[in-house]
């Protein structure tokens, strides 16, 4: 089977594209000054998705070290939020779990939470509004 020339073109510009992008990532996880990123997957209660986000966004107005804090509804699950977590260091997140909103907010959203699925911790490399 032969594909059309167009097709292998695409794909010769992915591995390239794939291979700069590999390459940038591994020099940024060998620097010690790269940022720090989580991505994760929480599961709300039946019906309590919007109240959880909500919550989650509320306790976030002043966080030290925040590049971005984004909170997904995932649209192929009713009860599914993606968080997604950019931080100048590592050291910056797990500071920011000592802030009283914080813990306001993590001690108010407990009873809404069902579970937690997939969570990737990440070096973010830059992109739009990361400086």
């Amino acid at each position: 089977m032969t594909l059309p020339t167009s097709k292998l073109q695409r794909r010769n510009v992915l591995a390239a594209g794939f291979g700069l992008c590999a390459s940038y990532a591994l020099a940024a996880c060998a620097s010690e000054d790269g940022m720090y990123g989580l991505i994760g997957k929480m599961i709300a209660k039946p019906g309590q998705r919007e109240a959880l986000a909500r919550l989650l966004l509320g306790g976030t107005q002043s966080m030290p070290g925040c590049r971005s804090y984004i909170i997904a509804a995932d649209p192929s699950d009713e009860t599914a939020i993606w968080i997604t977590e950019v931080w100048d260091s590592e050291a910056d997140h797990n500071a920011s779990l000592q802030l009283p909103e914080v813990q306001a907010a993590m001690r108010e959203a407990r009873p809404l939470i069902d579970g937690f699925g997939e969570r990737f911790v990440t070096t973010p490399l830059g992109g739009v509004g990361l400086g």
